[in-house]
């Protein structure tokens, strides 16, 4: 089985969900998540690299850092992302995160996403799949 992402219910906010068959597949995956929450993944155009770099003992905290990793990224350089390549080794994170600048018309940005929560939380193994997920604040 290959890796997805999906959406969870949340009361005020929502949830980011990646699935897949290694902790680095489910973080890729929640990254698609995010920008879903955003516009349609398929809109967004990989023209340009970012690279990200993190460290964290805990691989928790680990997919937290990794989400504000991301909205930081989309704020400060308006960019949306559809493809990200993520490498875990022990502790440490690196990724290259593809995409484009923000085209208002094009993308039609659903919501603006502030960060990730420790609401729901939590990077685990369930049978051959790894899912990292959290609510995050739009």
């Amino acid at each position: 089985m290959t890796g997805h992402w999906e959406h969870f219910e949340h009361v005020a906010d929502i949830g980011i969900r990646g699935i897949g068959p290694t902790p680095a597949d489910a973080f890729s995956q929640a990254g698609l998540a995010l920008t879903a929450l955003i516009t349609d993944p398929a809109k967004v155009q990989p023209r340009r690299g970012v690279q990200v770099k993190l460290e964290e003992q805990d691989l928790d905290y680990l997919f937290f850092d990794w989400i504000n990793a991301i909205v930081y990224q989309m704020s400060t350089h308006h960019l949306l992302f559809t493809r990200f390549e993520v490498k875990i080794d022990g502790s440490r994170l690196q990724a290259d995160l593809w995409g484009e600048p923000i085209d208002l018309q094009r993308h039609a940005p659903a919501v603006e996403v502030k960060g990730a929560t420790f609401t729901e939380l939590s990077v685990r193994q369930e049978g051959d799949q790894w899912i990292a997920q959290c609510v995050v604040d739009v």
